[in-house]
């Protein structure tokens, strides 16, 4: 099997992998359930790049972007510089999960309950990984139902960059009840820092004056987690 040496891996000819492991051979044989998320992703994706093929890129966007929240991502031009992708697979991406999560929100059976925060942490397991910060909202209805989902920002988080308006501006989109915010600290320490405190404080106030409660702020770090609302620091 021919393969190009890239930096210190090697990079596999998709063409020239075995059929049984081609992931549209393997959906056509076996059905969907057998396929990992980032095979799934890369069928819909179809081609790649010359050093890296579909397969590759499909599980780099998966590593680098969250499973759960690559599912809820509905700006294209954020997965395009975050991921250094092209705007055709981005929208793809984006218009594929939006299909899916269409679907996904006539079930509200299927809408996962937030009883505390530990069902956050469980919820948000794909964030604990990720390399870069991630500001994330999930916005719940009267019986803490989780009805919608989105990555406000990704990078260094600061209170400058946290603007209000993005954060609460779902909540009334989708009429929640109340917001969770949350983010990952890559270092793995989930202790808050003084802007995560600030921007806590910042939201919780803004909230109260538009009746949308800040019902927590999760701080998630690679196997432990730290609530803002246990601790005390979420104005009630």
């Amino acid at each position: 099997m021919a393969r190009n040496r890239i930096g210190n891996s090697y990079h596999i000819n998709l063409k020239e992998m075995p059929e049984e492991k081609k992931p549209r051979e393997k959906l056509v044989k076996y059905g969907p359930d057998v396929l990992r998320i980032s095979e799934l992703v890369s069928i819909i994706l179809n081609t790649g790049y010359r050093d890296e093929n579909v397969l590759e890129l499909s599980h780099r966007i998966i590593k680098e972007y969250g499973s759960k929240a690559i599912a809820c991502e509905k700006n294209v031009g954020r997965l395009m510089e975050t991921l250094g992708i092209p705007v055709v697979k981005a929208c793809q991406i984006v218009a594929c999960f939006e299909l899916g999560r269409r679907f996904f929100q006539e079930e509200p059976g299927k809408m996962p309950t937030i009883r505390g925060p530990e069902d956050v942490y469980i919820y948000l397991e794909d964030m604990r990984k990720l390399k870069k910060e991630q500001f994330r909202g999930l916005y719940l209805n009267a019986r803490n139902k989780v009805i919608h989902d989105e990555v406000i920002s990704i990078g260094t988080l600061t209170a400058n960059l946290v603007h209000p308006r993005e954060v609460f501006q779902p909540a009334i989109e989708y009429l929640a009840c109340g917001v969770i915010i949350a983010h990952n600290h890559p270092s793995g320490d989930p202790e808050p820092s003084e802007d995560d405190l600030e921007i806590t404080r910042k939201l919780a106030t803004v909230g109260k004056t538009m009746d949308i409660e800040l019902l927590d702020h999760i701080i998630i770090g690679k196997n432990k987690y730290v609530s803002l609302k246990e601790k005390g620091m979420v104005v009630e």
